[in-house]
């Protein structure tokens, strides 16, 4: 049968008839050993001692030779071939007990004729199946993944299934892959689930990195602008204010919010709508993952946990298979959600937000359109992400909006000047920022945390609060004290302290951006004697 069968392209049909036809060979040789040993070698024994012995080498050659070539046509592991394997180990197992006990009385006990007969090696061969199984779905699953990178457009899959169809397909072939694995007719080892398992955990990773290849919040964020002086006495400034066209663009803006009544459009582009697919996609990812996990490690067909226990490290209260993954999955949540949220405010939301904020003066350029944007555009996040993402989501909106409105006060450039008495109002729109974040969804962001978060804020806001001279007399301090020169002596400069971007009330970098900003005599002769900045066009 073998001889007229290429069992590589053979039918199902064809494949269980040569299969069933190797378990017959094998229980008939099995029968015919029995027979020989009891019919025939202890006539034969009068002219060779291990007469019993030669014919079940003899027989395990035959048996092994026809072994050989049905695997030779095989690449696969499932029950037929399993079953055949098996059931070879069981004729091995018998031949060799009859070579022992025909060769007792023989001086070495009979190694000799041991030694020829060529084990079957049916372990190995089964672990080599089963290696070529796994290595053939990890093949197609990295197959699919080629295709996803070239294809993926992060659109959802449907209205009710708000994330990437490629993740669906991705998870898809793992579960089948995993229930294919512990549907395979062998013991299972820890070895083979911990291969199996390290296998997903890569294809996952290639793929967590692919979904977290969407930029980085700095591609987003404006540029500083330098640093100069406010000049607001003179009379180039005074007609600057008159023709500046950003006053234009602010009366603009309030037109259009008065045009868009109560209920205002988001400003969420597309782009950014994607990202949320993206983070979707991820917890979409992370869920079925753990299932996985316990189907790895809950399985009662695995019959060893050493190799695991040691994976998993002397100490280690985790449990999990794909513990490194799960990280990585974090790590790109968080990624994907930060850089979302400040292509939401920096982006998307700037022509109410960053770019007419405080223009030309503060009470004609307040708060109040930016927030009604960003209410429409936070009810969008929560109506787009799971349940699970939408904390996360909201908070890098709030760390973003935060951080727009710190650049405002302390780089907002030459159309931006703040007075004193300008400190009440812009703390009164700063209240109604965070209160946007403290009600808006049922409590995904509790009040402690918007608290933490806007302590910067308020602090550099309550600088704007303090007088001219006062704020000279705190630059001075900390700026000495940064730079380890302990006081300025006669004749002295202060030192320009550097931009870190870690903004703070004893930042004195922060503090000269406030001072900067200050739009009287006081702050401009300052800034004049201490570092001859420029002042502004």
């Amino acid at each position: 049968i073998i001889a007229n069968e290429n069992l590589k392209n053979a039918k199902v049909g064809e494949r269980a008839e040569v299969s069933e036809a190797l378990l017959q060979l094998a229980k008939e040789t099995e029968d015919l050993a029995v027979r020989e040993r009891e019919l025939f070698s202890p006539i034969l024994k009068r002219w060779h001692p291990t007469a019993a012995g030669v014919a079940a080498v003899t027989l395990h050659q035959c048996y092994g030779a026809v072994l050989k070539q049905y695997l030779a046509g095989t690449s696969i592991l499932n029950s037929e071939i399993v079953e055949v394997l098996q059931r070879a180990a069981k004729l091995e197992k018998v031949l060799v007990q009859m070579v022992v006990e025909d060769s007792e009385e023989c001086e070495d006990g009979g190694k000799g004729i041991v030694r020829e007969m060529m084990p079957y090696e049916v372990d190995s061969i089964i672990m080599k199946l089963l290696r070529q199984w796994l290595d053939e779905r990890l093949n197609q699953a990295k197959e699919l993944l080629c295709r996803v990178k070239e294809t993926e457009t992060w659109n959802p899959k449907s209205k009710s299934e708000p994330y990437a169809q490629s993740v669906v397909e991705l998870m898809s072939i793992a579960k089948e892959m995993v229930n294919g694995f512990f549907e395979i007719p062998i013991g299972i080892t820890d070895d083979s689930v911990l291969d199996l398992a390290e296998g997903l955990e890569q294809l996952i990773q290639e793929y967590t990195t692919f979904v977290a290849s969407c930029g980085s919040k700095q591609s987003y964020l404006p540029s500083l602008p330098p640093l100069t002086r406010c000049n607001g006495d003179s009379k180039l400034f005074k007609l600057w204010r008159k023709a500046n066209p950003c006053t234009t663009r602010v009366a603009e803006i309030n037109q259009f919010m008065k045009t868009e009544g109560q209920h205002p459009r988001p400003s969420t582009s597309r782009g950014t709508q994607r990202l949320y697919i993206r983070i979707n996609s991820l917890h979409y990812l992370a869920s079925h993952l753990h299932s996985l996990d316990k189907t790895l490690s809950l399985s009662p067909r695995v019959s060893t946990r050493t190799r695991f226990s040691m994976h998993l490290g002397v100490g280690c209260t985790s449990s999990s298979y794909f513990e490194h993954v799960n990280a990585s999955i974090q790590a790109a949540c968080d990624h994907v959600s930060e850089v979302a949220a400040y292509r939401l405010i920096f982006l998307d939301s700037s022509p109410v937000f960053y770019e007419t904020l405080y223009v030309g003066d503060v009470a004609n350029s307040r708060l109040r359109p930016a927030i009604r944007i960003l209410k429409q555009n936070l009810a969008l996040l929560t109506a787009i992400l799971t349940d699970h993402a939408q904390a996360l989501a909201m908070k890098e909106v709030m760390k973003a909006s935060f951080e727009a409105f710190l650049m405002v006060l302390l780089a907002g450039g030459p159309s931006r000047t703040f007075q004193r008495s300008d400190h009440e109002m812009i703390e009164d729109d700063f209240d109604s920022l965070k209160r946007v974040f403290c009600t808006c969804g049922e409590g995904l962001l509790s009040e402690d945390i918007v608290q933490r978060e806007a302590e910067v804020v308020e602090g550099v806001i309550s600088l704007m609060g303090q007088t001219t001279e006062q704020l000279t007399e705190d630059f001075s301090i900390v700026t000495c004290e940064a730079s380890g020169i302990g006081s300025i002596s006669g004749g002295q400069k202060l030192p320009m302290p550097p931009t870190t971007g870690r903004w703070n009330r004893a930042d004195p970098n922060t503090i000269l951006r406030v001072l900067c900003h200050r739009n009287d005599r006081a702050a401009n002769n300052f800034l004049k004697k201490s570092f001859q900045l420029a002042k502004r066009n």
